[in-house]
């Protein structure tokens, strides 16, 4: 973003252009897919992105990395996010309090906000799922029980994120005509995680599938930590993750009919991001579903390679 005029004085020019820096870096550094499948955006849409992206990165941040002199602790922390949120929102002025980067991310976010026109209910349905994810809290879960749990989790960390981006990207019908197949495609990216972090959240004491689905495999959470101990995905569980992987490419399937509703400069991104995330689910079945061992990461050179393909078609569309 080379020039920048604050919507709704949030922050002055300078300051506002600053902070979305701050968010890009924070883009570039830690989503890769997302990164790259950003690049095929109109440019003046990416800053917006960037900031959405910024701020469930540093709500994430706090809730699976919390710092030893946290002074409030991971639930106090997402309190505080969402206190200097509600502050700038509403007063156009940032709070003084917290990290010099978060206060940025915030600036940022709330200029999106007001630029396009967000519902801010979609933050707190976020921070309310992450609230989850903090044991001490009323509504900490370490497992869950059925799909449909695990769906009203998703609803805030998943879905949440895809009607935020939604104002965003642009439509060529009614916003809420598009919101059931991104709120579909957010849950699939989601579900992808859960399925390729599998060992990582267990070693954070988490599991994101649903007990109702494994049981019907032979699985629970005994075996699961035998396979994380040993580095061997059992038999069972191999069923139960393909299992899973059908269910997740059905996520896929209901979304893929709304990336036509939106603007076409945007298409090209989320097939790219949808192409590359539903890759790892073929990673996955690649390595015979090794979760445990190897995290299934999508080549550099097919991430490439999809995006241009991308790229290329949309630019022959055009012409």
């Amino acid at each position: 973003m080379t020039e920048v005029e604050s919507a709704a004085g949030i922050a002055p020019d300078a300051e506002l252009a600053a902070a979305y820096r701050v968010c890009r870096e924070i883009a570039a550094a830690h989503g890769r897919t997302y990164f790259l499948a950003t690049r095929l955006l109109y440019a003046p849409r990416r800053p917006a992105v960037h900031a959405l992206y910024a701020f469930a990165r540093i709500v994430d941040d706090i809730v699976d990395h919390p710092t030893l002199d946290a002074e409030h602790g991971p639930a106090g922390e997402l309190d505080m996010v969402e206190k200097q949120l509600r502050v700038v929102l509403e007063q156009g002025v940032p709070a003084a309090s917290g990290p010099a980067e978060r206060t940025r991310v915030l600036i940022a976010l709330a200029d999106t906000i007001h630029r396009y026109d967000i519902a801010p209910q979609h933050f707190w349905t976020f921070l309310d799922s992450m609230r989850m994810d903090v044991p001490g809290t009323a509504h900490f879960h370490a497992r869950y029980t059925t799909m449909t749990e695990l769906r009203a989790y998703m609803r805030g960390s998943a879905a949440a994120i895809g009607l935020q981006l939604l104002p965003v990207l642009g439509t060529v019908v009614p916003v809420v005509e598009a919101e059931p197949a991104a709120a579909a495609l957010g849950e699939a990216f989601q579900l992808t995680n859960f399925l390729r972090d599998i060992a990582e959240d267990l070693d954070r004491g988490r599991i994101y599938l649903p007990a109702d689905e494994l049981a019907a495999f032979g699985v629970d959470a005994d075996l699961l930590a035998h396979c994380r101990r040993t580095g061997q995905t059992d038999h069972r569980v191999r069923r139960a993750l393909a299992h899973l992987i059908a269910i997740n490419r059905d996520l896929y399937r209901v979304a893929d009919p709304g990336i036509d509703l939106l603007d076409p400069r945007v298409r090209p991104a989320i097939r790219t991001a949808g192409t590359l995330y539903s890759g790892i689910l073929e990673r996955i079945e690649d390595f015979d579903y090794a979760v445990f061992a190897r995290r299934a990461v999508v080549p550099q050179h097919r991430r490439l390679r999809v995006a241009a393909a991308e790229f290329t078609t949309a630019a022959l569309r055009r012409s």
